[in-house]
Order: C-alpha cells, then sequence, then structure tokens
C-alpha cells in the first residue's frame, strides 16, 4: 500500500476475512471493534490498492466430480511466462499456475481431472503451450496458514476467534 501502512485494523479484518469471507460489514465490525462504515471503507481501500485481489469460493474438487487433484512442475522459458500465463489458465482443468523466481522447475501448474486420460489431455496441450513438464504430484491436502499467523495478536480482534475454527483452510481431494 502506497499512501499508508497496514495496520492492526487492516490486519484484523484480513483475518476475520480470511475465517470467513461471507461476513457481512457489520459482522466484521463488531469483531474488529469498529464501526461498519470504517470496515467498508478499510475494504474498499485495501481492494483499490491490491492487497485483497478477490474472494473465492473453497472448492471440494472431489465432490465436485474431479477425484484427480495433481501439481505439474514445470519449466517455461522466462521470457515467455508472461505471455503463457493466460494460456495456461485456459487450459481446461486447470485451477492454478504459481510463477517460481530463477532456474528451471520455475512453474507450478495445479490441476483437477476426474480420469487419468483426462490428466494425460492436460498434459499434452500443456506441452504444447511450451511447457516442460518435469515432474507431477498427486495433491492430496492443502493446508493454508490464517492471516493472524504473520503478525502479533494484539489488534482489535485478537481474543475474537472462534475457538473451534483454527482459521486454516483445507481443501481434501
Amino acid at each position: 500500500m502506497d499512501d499508508r501502512p497496514i495496520d492492526d485494523v487492516d490486519r484484523s479484518i484480513l483475518h476475520q476475512l480470511q475465517l470467513n469471507a461471507r461476513q457481512t460489514d457489520t459482522e466484521i465490525a463488531e469483531k474488529v471493534d469498529v464501526t461498519s462504515t470504517t470496515v467498508r471503507n478499510r475494504l474498499d481501500t485495501l481492494e483499490d490498492e491490491g492487497v485483497i485481489r478477490g474472494y473465492y469460493p473453497e472448492v471440494n474438487y472431489e465432490q465436485a466430480g474431479y477425484p484427480l487433484h495433481v501439481m505439474f512442475v514445470c519449466t517455461i522459458d522466462p521470457n515467455e511466462l508472461e505471455s503463457l500465463t493466460e494460456q495456461i489458465l485456459d487450459v481446461q482443468g486447470v485451477v492454478t499456475t504459481r510463477e517460481l523466481l530463477g532456474g528451471e522447475r520455475n512453474v507450478h501448474v495445479e490441476i483437477v481431472a476426474g480420469t487419468v486420460r483426462e490428466i494425460e489431455e492436460i498434459r499434452n496441450e500443456l506441452a504444447g503451450l511450451g511447457l516442460t513438464i518435469n515432474s507431477s504430484e498427486i495433491i492430496s491436502e492443502t493446508q493454508v496458514q490464517s492471516w493472524d499467523h504473520f503478525y502479533p495478536r494484539t489488534g482489535p480482534d485478537a481474543a475474537e476467534d472462534d475457538d473451534t475454527d483454527d482459521g486454516s483452510v483445507t481443501d481434501k481431494g
């Protein structure tokens, strides 16, 4: 954020969104001990400045009919990376790409599929785009650390966490 640093109120709002992004501004405001107008203004600023890039559902791919969840570790010429990212995301079954800094194995492509044949088709389409697939790994579970791990919990919502939810996100399948 260019104009001002993230403060404890921003961090608390971000943490509350990670716990449950479907909360209303009023619900977040009660937990963070600010007004709902403050929450809305802060969210607008965090969105405008790119701190919050979107709100997405956590999908259980296995329950959605895609029991195969695979990570391809790939190599792409760094000069081609930017132009290929959108093409990679357009491949049916690709759910995430991650660019890594430096050297070989500089892109991870996460896919979901219903059959091994579908995985092979996705692999072939990615290779056709110019990716060298170095390895593939089946993903059995993903856990995400909640925002509160990254800063001291001294802010307004430090004591407001639901004891039954540690804030982590788990994706099985």
